[in-house]
């Protein structure tokens, strides 16, 4: 038995697609990938830089902070 590959995923689709059940996924390469929650320690060193980076703004105000144009 021959099996044929599923057709790629565009990112309309994607996105048309995306359920809103809390879980996390993407796509790669035109395959949706369901992706596992952040682990404890994952979460502890986004706080500690996010913490970080909030003390550092604060120290220097004067820093400039660039963006995107859209």
């Amino acid at each position: 038995m021959v099996q044929t590959l599923p057709k790629p995923v565009t990112f309309a689709d994607f996105i048309a697609w995306y359920p809103n059940t809390g879980k996390r996924y993407e796509l790669h390469d035109g395959v949706i990938v369901e992706i596992p929650k952040p682990t404890v320690k994952h979460s502890n060193v986004t706080g500690f830089l996010m913490e970080e980076l909030v003390l550092n703004i604060i120290q220097e105000p004067d820093i400039i902070i660039l963006t995107a144009k859209s």
